[in-house]
């Protein structure tokens, strides 16, 4: 019996050192509903860093927690958005961004997926015109003494 208890101990010491410490549970506490609505939009053009394909308006990360708050204090001390996204960006990177802005930091997020596309379609044309190239020219009369009636 020992052992299994010894088991069942070690299975709850892990489990408790992979839980995430709690936050503030706490709901956010907006002025207006303005400025609830400007949270919002906001919220949902920033990139959760943890999740990273989720808006911080919808990840259940606690660090997107976090940062909702974080953002909102922010709003709070009367900060405006390209502030509050130069704090982020200053902090995180320019990743935490949706749309970030064009600049030489940023320029292979904003044309790396066309330049792969491009360089793909190069790739593949050219791989079809050498396919074609060493493909031996047929005729009809070698083919005719390979048929076999049926």
């Amino acid at each position: 019996m020992k052992p299994l208890a010894c088991v069942l101990l070690w299975l709850c010491l892990a489990v408790h050192a992979g839980a995430q410490p709690m936050g503030d549970p706490s709901p956010l506490q907006y002025r207006s509903a303005a400025e609830e609505a400007r949270f919002h939009a906001l919220t949902a053009e920033l990139r959760c860093v943890q999740c990273q394909n989720q808006s911080l308006a919808d990840s259940n990360a606690q660090i997107a927690h976090d940062l909702r708050r974080e953002v909102l204090k922010l709003m709070h001390e009367g900060r405006s958005d390209a502030q509050i996204k130069q704090f982020l960006v200053e902090r995180y990177g320019a990743f935490v961004l949706y749309r970030p802005q064009m600049d030489a930091g940023t320029a292979l997020l904003w044309f790396g997926p066309g330049i792969l596309l491009l360089i793909g379609a190069v790739v593949l044309v050219l791989h079809v015109r050498r396919r074609a190239r060493a493909l031996p020219v047929s005729n009809d009369e070698d083919h005719s003494q390979d048929e076999r009636p049926w």
